[in-house]
């Protein structure tokens, strides 16, 4: 976030507060770590007890109204994604752009005690989340439109090839890709995956465009063996082997190439700090290794 705030203005707190009730009063605040976009929040108020997720977004950032938006037609998901509560993209009564969203009851884990039932849960969840009615794609947009999608962002060892077989993947069937699904954008409670978070830059496009990319996070966290375990999970529960799974790989390093430094701001405070810029690029490197 270009200017980061220690807690939400007083202009959200409020807005909380009056979704509570007139008599409720903020009870705690709690910065979320783990996410580099929006600035975020844990709000909790007392008599009546409520609790909401408040969002902030830098000023001009067009992630709050894709957020708003997208949460809109998910309505839900099933539980899987938070409940759009409130919003106001124009910072009128907040000082930056926000969105107050259902709190999702569960926290972050990308150091699990069994890595491979985490991960297969993983897979699972992705599935169903591919899975969503084909009604709901249509007042998304398409992962090409976006930027992370563009072959302009294409670079490194994997790119000139991932650029000849373009057109294979903007062939590809289109399902609700959430754009980031990564370990510390889900929540886990008692074990179990609970829910979703970070739908901003959800969009239609091929499900190889999150495949590739859970399966470069447990790469960076693990190994391949892990990624496996995920990807057989992820099969296991669509019916279906997902083809030519090297492409979808190489598209996840290509546009990644030039940014998975910055990832240490994410893994550091979920608990991996030994995942600095350095140790990123190294495991980055040695998977597009593989991948060649």
């Amino acid at each position: 976030m270009a200017h980061p705030e220690p807690s939400p203005s007083a202009g959200a707190l409020e807005q909380v507060r009056r979704l509570a009730g007139s008599s409720a009063t903020i009870y705690s605040v709690e910065r979320l770590e783990g996410g580099q976009h929006a600035a975020t929040w844990r709000v909790d108020t007392a008599s009546p007890a409520l609790t909401v997720v408040v969002r902030q977004f830098p000023a001009g950032d067009s992630a709050g109204t894709s957020e708003a938006r997208i949460l809109q037609v998910l309505d839900g998901l099933g539980g899987l994604a938070p409940v759009l509560l409130g919003s106001d993209l124009a910072a009128q009564w907040s000082k930056y752009p926000a969105t107050l969203i259902s709190w999702l009851d569960g926290e972050a884990e990308i150091t699990p005690a069994d890595p491979d039932a985490w991960a297969t849960q993983l897979g699972h969840t992705l599935a169903s989340v591919h899975a969503s009615p084909g009604d709901r794609l249509s007042a998304l947009p398409s992962v090409f439109d976006k930027s992370s999608g563009s072959r302009v962002v294409l670079d490194g060892p994997v790119a000139t090839r991932i650029r000849s077989d373009w057109s294979q993947i903007t062939a590809s069937p289109e399902v609700l890709t959430h754009h980031d699904y990564w370990s510390g954008n889900v929540v886990w409670r008692d074990g179990a995956l609970a829910g979703i978070v970070d739908w901003s830059g959800a969009a239609r496009g091929p499900r190889g465009f999150d495949v590739g990319w859970c399966r470069l996070d447990l790469f960076l966290l693990f190994d391949e063996r892990l990624a496996d375990v995920f990807l057989a999970a992820y099969e296991d529960a669509t019916g279906h082997p997902v083809a030519d799974i090297g492409l979808w790989d190489g598209w996840a390093v290509a546009r990644s190439h030039d940014m998975v430094e910055s990832w240490a701001a994410n893994y550091r405070p979920l608990g991996r700090a030994d995942l600095d810029e350095d140790e990123l690029r190294r495991r980055h490197t040695q998977w597009t290794s593989r991948l060649q």
